[in-house]
């Protein structure tokens, strides 16, 4: 630490001798347009705040300390912004104003916000938040100050609050100290809360930080729309009205997912839930049956075993029932109608349980309005890290209420959406045995393929969207798919110009294998968007693969290719 005492007119003395606008430089593109609301939290001698101020926005400044706010008034009597007192975690006058901001400046504060308030604090800045709007942040890197009560911070503290309440950072950047001082760098980090103009996000929202929750239900509901929107798109029916229809079943499936890890490590899902299945609520018995079950079992398009029949359909209509009866019916709007009206069916086992939309569509329907659908199969990349981050939370309360502490890794690890292990066996085989007939072909380059320099490449990168479906597996050249395309997104034209090959491909391998075309429909049935069961094709197949594609590439931003002359 470095021994530091400072006057308040002098610490005002330095602030002021750096300008404004170089100090802020770094969010000019940031600031929203003229006319907005803007707070300074921590105004220090107002120069922020009447800079601010002179680029035409209506701004509140905030600072706590007296003789600083004197200081304020001392070198910009004239600027035209409000100051009050106030202060982190509380901001209760801020609050009780009733204002809410396009943008909140956090400049040279964090470091003074004890870390056991930093969460209050984050939860209070980001609730006066307007949807789209900005926080910026600096944060002190270097050696504390010793008699100034400073605590250290870090970018990776201020990403996981941002997920934690449905925000994202949208950029950190770097820069040296502007008073000189070689030992201490600044990170400045801007993080934006998302919004699609519906009202849809601050609905979620408002379930995922201020609902009463008895247990992780309302989360986990809106977790499993997450998984839905992200993997099964296809299942779900558009009305042409204002909601989607949700097959409850595919809910009860991922409903299962979510928990099996979950209850299998006695984690409590509410205040009373202290061992394994015990009173959970739902499954008890049916659940303790699949314990054993390998993620393959409860895989969309897969066949169930007869062993394991009974039991996967017991656990599906349980699960079925209790999202009816609990957060379905308790998660509601204002006027206290439900927001995810279901209607379940009763449903018996099918002596040939395939877990199909015909399957999960006997279980009974969720509807989702369709601004809340829409926010989902958009926002999935924010939203579920937010809701994650609140069920560690809520998890680690039921267990402090119970007198437990848990691994924190082992938590972290249980609440991770498992994918299949990464599995090429199935596509290589077919490629193997169309190679042998030299009928094999690059679905990128046109060139035959010989063993020795075949791939299977996932034509949309596995480590920006995890799919193992037959339809996603190409062929393709070695050198082309390690050194060119790698975990890129194929550009529009690049896939177009592929569409044959990919189509040829798809045929020979498994439309004419009666094995496999079974699951290669089924698959691509769940997860593409557009498809009618009854009237299926490869050409619309490739059609609804190319909608996936530019949905990943605007919704999930991954990095594309161009093809060959990339």
């Amino acid at each position: 630490m470095i021994a530091v005492v400072t006057r308040p007119g002098e610490a005002a003395a330095r602030y002021e001798s750096v300008d404004a606008s170089r100090v802020n430089d770094w969010l000019r593109d940031l600031l929203p347009s003229r006319p907005a609301a803007v707070l300074d939290v921590g105004a220090g001698s107002g120069r922020d705040a009447a800079w601010l101020a002179s680029l035409g926005y209506d701004v509140l400044a905030v600072e706590p300390h007296r003789v600083m706010r004197e200081e304020v008034r001392r070198w910009h009597p004239d600027s035209r912004f409000e100051l009050i007192a106030d202060r982190l975690p509380e901001l209760g006058r801020v609050f009780r104003s009733g204002l809410s901001f396009d943008f909140i400046l956090v400049n040279a504060v964090w470091m003074f916000i004890a870390p056991t308030l930093r969460e209050r604090a984050f939860r209070k800045v980001v609730t006066l938040l307007k949807p789209r709007g900005v926080i910026a942040l600096t944060l002190r890197e270097g050696p504390l100050d010793a008699g100034r009560d400073m605590h250290p911070v870090s970018v990776q503290e201020i990403e996981q609050l941002a997920r934690r309440h449905g925000a994202y950072v949208e950029r950190v950047s770097e820069d040296a100290d502007f008073l000189g001082r070689k030992e201490l760098t600044w990170k400045r980090i801007a993080i934006r809360l998302p919004d699609d103009g519906t009202g849809a996000l601050p609905l979620i929202r408002r379930v995922v930080l201020n609902d009463n929750k008895s247990s992780t239900y309302k989360l986990a509901l809106l977790r499993v729309l997450c998984r839905i929107a992200n993997g099964a798109p296809g299942l779900v029916r558009e009305t042409g009205g204002d909601h989607v229809e949700v097959p409850l079943g595919i809910a009860a499936l991922y409903w299962v997912r979510l928990y099996l890890p979950l209850l299998s490590r006695s984690l409590p899902q509410s205040p009373i839930n202290r061992r394994r299945f015990e009173r959970l609520g739902f499954a008890v018995e049916e659940l303790g049956e699949l314990t054993g079950a390998t993620l393959s079992d409860l895989r969309v398009g897969m066949r169930v075993g007869a062993d394991r029949k009974r039991a996967v359909h017991r656990a599906l209509r349980a699960a079925s029932d209790t999202i009816a009866r609990m957060p379905a019916r308790h998660m509601t709007y204002a006027d206290g109608s439900p927001i995810l009206p279901v209607a379940p069916k009763p449903s018996a086992p099918p002596p040939d349980l395939v877990l199909d939309r015909t399957y999960f569509a006997s279980f009974g329907t969720l509807r989702v309005p369709m601004h809340l659908w829409r926010a989902f199969q958009r926002y999935t990349v924010w939203v579920e890290p937010a809701l994650v981050e609140e069920w560690i939370g809520l998890t680690n309360r039921y267990a402090l209420h119970q007198g437990r502490t848990l691994d924190e890794a082992e938590l972290r690890q249980a609440m991770r959406w498992s994918e299949p292990e990464r599995d090429v066996a199935v596509a290589r085989s077919r490629a193997l045995a169309l190679l042998d007939d030299g009928h094999l072909f690059c679905v990128w380059t046109g060139k035959r393929l010989r063993e020795g320099n075949l791939d299977i490449d996932h034509c949309f990168p596995w480590s920006a969207w995890p799919c193992d479906d037959l339809w996603n597996l190409l062929p393709a050249q070695r050198s082309v798919n390690q050194h060119r395309k790698r975990e890129l997104l194929p550009d529009d034209s690049t896939l177009r110009g592929a569409s044959d090959r990919i189509m040829g491909w798809w045929d020979a391998a498994y439309r004419r294998q009666s094995a496999l075309d079974e699951r290669f429909r089924l698959e691509a049935l769940a997860r593409l968007p557009t498809l009618d069961q009854l009237n299926f094709d490869l050409a619309d197949a490739f059609d609804a693969m190319s909608l996936q594609r530019l949905r990943l590439a605007r919704d999930q931003r991954i990095p594309e290719w161009g093809g060959m002359e990339s």
